[in-house]
């Protein structure tokens, strides 16, 4: 069987989010197949650890997940009482989310699906945790420092990010490529990104998750 050649997109740089990109496309989608990036991104077993370990807990509500796509997290998260707003960027997913939702008579205010950029959404108030499994990774990085000021202002002081930063290096990038999505979450950049001046990191080493594919933990918004 012959390879899929390689179309032509326009670069990386002109879109924000991984659902920008001409996914509508057959050609697109059997790429996008072929490397398992979304089924990679569905999984959740961090997800279930923090629930069944006590770290993500009822009083942390409301929690935000941003690039909620087709919002698999939120009944895991609702089935628990832990009220959960989802934030997707793109229509398809956030009526899909809507509909399974509705399907298992889940409903607001115990869970929420908005359609929004999460690089303008503001919570109505500051809460308690943010999930970041797929959003980062899925933001161009000339977005990330917009992204990561956005994920503090959404917390309260003491409020927690559930963080699995997408470890996807890329060969390309030895040349000064930035390649994606996913993109390539280094912890280096993580660091800057999201400093110790505004942030409590856990000592490493980190967990590299089921696959191998992130790295997971769970950092703390300093008080100001």
């Amino acid at each position: 069987m012959s390879s899929i050649p390689s179309p032509h997109f326009p670069s990386p740089s002109q879109f924000k989010f991984a659902d920008d990109w001409p996914r509508h496309s057959l050609l697109a989608t059997a790429l996008l197949d072929a490397t398992n990036t979304l089924g990679r991104w569905r999984r959740r077993p961090e997800l279930l650890g923090w629930l069944s370990d006590g770290h993500l807990r009822a009083q942390d509500a409301p929690v935000l997940v941003p690039g909620c796509g087709s919002g698999r997290d939120l009944p895991l998260l609702a089935a628990r009482g832990i009220a959960v707003t989802g934030i997707d960027y793109t229509p398809a997913a956030v009526a899909l989310t809507r509909e399974r939702l509705a399907r298992a008579g889940l409903v607001a205010p115990l869970v929420q699906v908005e359609h929004a950029d999460v690089l303008n959404w503001l919570p109505p108030a500051p809460v308690g945790a943010v999930i970041e499994r797929t959003c980062l990774c899925a933001l161009h990085p000339d977005h990330w420092l917009r992204y990561a000021q956005q994920l503090h202002a959404w917390l309260l002081p003491g409020g927690r990010l559930f963080a699995q930063f997408e470890q996807a290096p890329r060969a390309e990038a030895a040349e000064g490529w930035v390649a994606g999505p996913p993109y390539h979450c280094d912890i280096n950049a993580m660091r800057a990104l999201f400093s110790a001046d505004r942030w409590a990191w856990p000592k490493p080493p980190y967990p590299r998750g089921a696959e191998g594919d992130h790295l997971t933990m769970v950092l703390t918004k300093l008080n100001e």
